[in-house]
């Protein structure tokens, strides 16, 4: 069964920086898109960032030039490294993996 567990989320202060993680399990991820997406209330799900198997990667536009996503497919990780936060980055940040899968959510708030 595939399981996504996220983990490093918290409360930090504008400028700031947090490293999400993702352990995925259950199955051998090397050959599927990795995905961090967040939701903030009222707000809908968005795209943070994507990563595939040969390491290309995208941004959504609000994190381009501060955050950095990454994976390590020989322990079926996805990380995503925050700088320079701002109070919008405030969300729920989910791991997702092409097929269908998220992780259960980790709470990111920026705030002074």
């Amino acid at each position: 069964q595939v399981h996504l567990a996220e983990s490093g989320g918290g409360l930090v202060q504008p400028g700031e920086s947090l490293r999400l993680s993702c352990t995925a399990s259950g199955r051998n991820f090397i050959i599927y898109n990795m995905s961090w997406y967040r939701q903030a209330p009222g707000k809908q799900r968005e795209l943070v960032a994507i990563i595939t198997p040969t390491d290309i990667v995208d941004y959504g536009d609000s994190v381009k030039g501060r955050f950095t996503i990454s994976r390590d497919n020989a322990k079926n990780m996805v990380y995503l490294q925050m700088n320079n936060l701002k109070p919008d980055d405030t969300a729920t940040y989910f791991c997702y993996v092409m097929g269908g899968y998220w992780g259960q959510g980790i709470q990111v708030t920026v705030s002074s």
